[in-house]
């Protein structure tokens, strides 16, 4: 039979192993993080002598090319954009009063910070290849991208402890835990859903802008208002 002090060395081996695990996958995604920002910069250089002296670096809502840059600059603004955002993201978990919280999804947080990097990285490589000349509908190319980072977006909802930084950050669910809880676990199935939606803009191209926002800007909105509606009836308890 287990002695008190033998539970306790045992529940202290789980938590370390369990520790140590997390402190092993956060380090492979921050290095994941880190080649794909390299990636980024190296692509840009590569493909520097090829690309022409302007560069489209935006697109409107039909595909069409609508912003340029010297390619100088052009080439630089997304690895730069792409590193200061994930800088950011990095230290938003050590800036919230509620750090402890972001501790406990703080595994699943850094996936989506390489998933981010990496849909940066693959938007920027679009970026490259449609002006070097291949043909395409970058919208449609988006889709899949979009629908994989919005996926793991509600995985991320799902997993989100009350912080006041990452998640459904409304009044309602920052002053109640319930509210905040609820919340973020339809949150998790909106955005799956909407994620399911928006990779259909592969096979609908001509569609593909509406079936990429649409359903994020609905499910945020419906997020909101049930965010509130929720309140009022945790309050009235």
């Amino acid at each position: 039979m287990k002695t008190p002090k033998s539970k306790m060395k045992q529940v202290k081996e789980q938590n370390d192993s369990k520790s140590n695990k997390l402190e092993v996958r956060t380090k492979i995604n921050m290095l994941l993080i880190i080649i794909l920002v390299a990636l980024s910069f190296i692509v840009s250089f590569l493909a520097y002598p090829a690309l022409p002296d302007t560069i489209a670096i935006h697109w409107g809502i039909n595909g069409e090319a609508n912003g340029f840059a010297p390619k100088d600059m052009g080439i630089m603004i997304m690895p730069i954009l792409t590193l200061i955002l994930v800088a950011i993201l990095i230290a938003v978990p050590k800036l919230d009063p509620l750090k402890g919280n972001i501790e406990s999804f703080k595994e699943i947080y850094y996936e989506f910070i390489t998933i981010f990097c990496g849909f940066m990285t693959y938007l920027h490589i679009i970026t490259l290849l449609l002006n070097l000349g291949v043909s395409a509908n970058i919208i449609s190319l988006l889709a899949p991208a979009f629908a994989l980072l919005m996926y793991y977006m509600g995985i991320l909802l799902g997993s989100a402890k009350r912080n006041y930084f990452i998640g459904i950050r409304t009044p309602w669910t920052l002053d109640n835990e319930t509210v905040w809880n609820k919340t973020h676990k339809l949150g998790e199935k909106l955005f799956k859903l909407s994620a399911a939606i928006s990779i259909l803009g592969v096979i609908f191209p001509n569609q593909a802008i509406i079936l990429i926002l649409a359903p994020i800007i609905i499910s945020s909105i419906y997020l909101m208002i049930f965010s509130y509606l929720e309140h009022k009836k945790q309050t009235k308890k």
